[in-house]
């Protein structure tokens, strides 16, 4: 039960340290880490007229009705509690809304299978709630393309939940919405859901109808979609994120909701003020997107001795450098002050996750200064 979160145990208080921050994931641009009352991109902007609700504005954005969006404290959390509702639907019930006595017999442990290469929360949440895990592939040499066969195949009877990212987190990759419609189709075939966390989703797509400008899976009946105000706006400081899914399973998850603590009314409303302010917000990051894309790309195809996908759009990539492995390459990068995920986090040791979050400029610095650590390890 509650298993530790190795990643998030290893980052904390590293990119605030850092000298180059190639590990942070979220698009802060110059903001340093030091909190204050009002995140610098909010500043001066207005705020919405009295009545809107941050349930309505997201709502807006993604084109659904209020009752199909709960609010949450940060993706993670709306992560955690889409897991927990999928997998204990009738938790507190016999299964016909009926008070449960507790004598009932237990079937097996409730299972999600879960993407491999993958986010670490994502992996250990089933586990920390007394389910179990299991995983499909999104193989390296299939460029880490989402394959619903794959995942269909995976599923057995017990699974309850299919877990993915769009943007796949740790390679970038994105998921068309054909793809992610069969693997709602075989989740549902299974009485399962499908939770697609798309914190990563608007990052350089060419999508104009979705919420950012990113495509979206709220639309199929099976799934349950999360996102936040943190990866694309920079603005973690809010804890501001959301699930959307249909008003029976966000009713579920409102009920987890209420063992863990809720969202400061600050947040809300600091939240609320940038969904009034959306337009500009994207503008600036996806202006910010390209440039440190480009950085990225350009990086890879200047070095030889790395390998990596960097998918159109993507600010960060898995790279896997000749003769030096994951924890080598980030202990070394770390010596030189860089700041480099190792790939044992994501479920593979031979690489590293690059990020690049921060200005074009700090970004370019920072991947000279990688290339030298590379350079240095030949």
């Amino acid at each position: 039960m509650f298993p530790r979160l190795d990643y998030i145990e290893w980052i904390a208080g590293r990119p605030e340290v850092a000298l180059y921050d190639l590990g942070s994931s979220d698009l802060r641009g110059d903001r340093d880490h030091e909190p204050t009352v009002v995140p610098a991109p909010l500043e001066g902007l207005s705020d919405p007229p009295a009545g809107a609700t941050l349930e309505t504005q997201i709502a807006g954005e993604y084109g659904v009705h209020p009752e199909r969006v709960l609010v949450t404290p940060g993706a993670s959390t709306a992560n955690f509690v889409a897991t927990a509702a999928a997998l204990y639907p009738d938790a507190g019930t016999n299964g016909d809304g009926e008070p449960d006595d507790g004598d009932s017999d237990e079937d097996a442990a409730p299972t999600a299978l879960v993407e491999k290469p993958g986010y670490e929360p994502l992996v250990e949440a089933p586990r920390a709630i007394g389910g179990t895990t299991n995983r499909f592939l999104r193989p390296e040499d299939e460029d880490y393309l989402l394959d619903p066969d794959r995942v269909a195949a995976a599923i057995d009877e017990h699974t309850k939940l299919v877990t993915v990212t769009n943007r796949h987190n740790p390679s970038g990759r994105l998921a068309d919405h054909d793809a992610l419609a069969e693997a709602a189709a075989a989740a549902a075939d299974a009485d399962a859901r499908l939770l697609v966390d798309e914190v990563y989703a608007p990052f350089g797509s060419d999508t104009d109808d979705g919420p950012f400008g990113g495509p979206t899976a709220a639309d199929l009946d099976a799934a349950v979609v999360t996102g936040s105000l943190t990866k694309l706006f920079g603005l973690g400081d809010l804890s501001v994120g959301w699930l959307i899914a249909d008003p029976e399973f966000v009713e579920r998850a409102r009920s987890v909701l209420y063992h863990l603590p809720g969202n400061a009314g600050p947040s809300r409303a600091l939240g609320m003020r940038a969904f009034h302010n959306v337009d500009a917000l994207t503008e600036r990051a996806h202006g910010l997107i390209a440039e440190n894309h480009a950085l990225l790309a350009s990086f890879v195809d200047a070095h030889d001795t790395v390998d990596a996908v960097v998918p159109d759009g993507s600010t960060y990539a898995f790279l896997d450098v000749d003769g030096v492995d994951g924890d080598e390459l980030a202990t070394a990068a770390w010596d030189e002050g860089v700041l480099v995920a190792p790939g044992r986090f994501f479920d593979d040791r031979e690489r590293v996750r690059v990020s690049l979050g921060r200005t074009p400029d700090h970004s370019a610095a920072a991947l000279d200064a990688l290339g030298g650590v590379i350079a240095d390890l030949d």
